[in-house]
């Protein structure tokens, strides 16, 4: 069942991160089509704007631009001054920044080239993980939503009715760290703390580095992002105890066709934003520290 939303909304501000396309622009482009004035952010200024004129010229009048690099502390205060001073709280923050950790093998990046569609498992199988690569990804997608929502919390407090909505995945199930013993004290609430989580990525990095995170219970394949999305789903639910006035959820908006995956996709980001919104436009009372797939409460185990 689909969680309620209110028919009317009050007219909200809200803060989408990685905006300038896939999941991120549609998100902006479907709460711009409810009432909520949009700061679309991204890192890249021309990309940016062209976003923003792109969103005007379909109708989306009150859709504004901001640079924001989630990994630079002091881009992420600037953007928070900027709120501060022009509107003086934050209603919604979106967290949908984030990179997936790989490159493509050269070979897999000429079948890119190639007319007909590559299966996403094939590439999957054609990636290359660096460390620099991994560090990158939990920067990003871990420390990236963690500065975010250190620098805004301020500013959601303020709002009548504050929401932040986590984009996680698929990989952001327990399920997919195969180290029982880090499953189960991730999963145990009662004594998970923000710097024992932080304590866990941080032992993953160095493992990746020293090439032991196989052996020492990591995901193989895809390890950076999967230990970034499920420190999210983990993280997600310390802060919704930590903070239980604001509605704070995380998402798996589902294998979304965007640049992301190499557009190999299933889904539409018309439906992948259709639950970061939903989320986002939750009724007062909603429900805190969920881990939803799509529209749907779901599992984080």
């Amino acid at each position: 069942m689909e969680a309620n939303i209110p028919e009317t909304t009050q007219r909200r501000i809200a803060v989408v991160t990685g905006a300038n396309k896939g999941i991120g622009l549609e998100i902006c482009r479907q709460l711009s089509a409810k009432g909520v004035k949009v700061l679309l952010t991204a890192r890249d200024v021309e990309r940016g704007t062209a976003a923003v004129k792109k969103l005007r010229e379909e109708g989306a009048s009150d859709v504004v631009f901001h640079q924001l690099d989630v990994a630079d502390s002091a881009s992420v205060a600037s953007l928070a001054n900027y709120i501060r001073a022009h509107f003086g709280r934050l209603d919604i923050l979106i967290n949908n920044a984030a990179v997936g950790g790989v490159e493509l093998k050269p070979e897999a990046l000429a079948l890119l080239n190639q007319p007909q569609q590559v299966a996403f498992s094939t590439l999957f199988d054609m990636r290359l993980e660096s460390h620099e690569k991994a560090e990158e990804c939990i920067n990003i997608n871990y420390y990236g939503t963690k500065r975010m929502c250190e620098a805004l919390i301020s500013l959601l407090w303020l709002s009548q009715s504050p929401k932040i909505v986590i984009l996680s995945s698929e990989y952001g199930r327990l399920q997919h760290i195969p180290n029982e013993n880090i499953r189960k004290e991730i999963a145990n609430m009662n004594n998970l703390t923000e710097e024992r989580l932080d304590g866990l990525v941080e032992s993953f990095l160095n493992d990746f580095r020293e090439e032991k995170h196989e052996e020492n219970g990591w995901p193989a394949r895809g390890s950076a992002y999967t230990v970034s999305k499920v420190a999210l789903s983990a993280y997600t639910r310390i802060l919704a105890k930590k903070y239980p006035t604001i509605c704070i959820n995380s998402v798996d908006p589902g294998f979304v066709k965007t640049d992301f995956n190499w557009n190999t996709g299933i889904r539409t980001v018309e439906e992948g934003a259709k639950g970061p919104v939903m989320l986002a436009l939750l009724s007062d009372d909603c429900p805190s520290g969920l881990f939803y797939c799509q529209t749907e409460v779901s599992s984080f185990e």
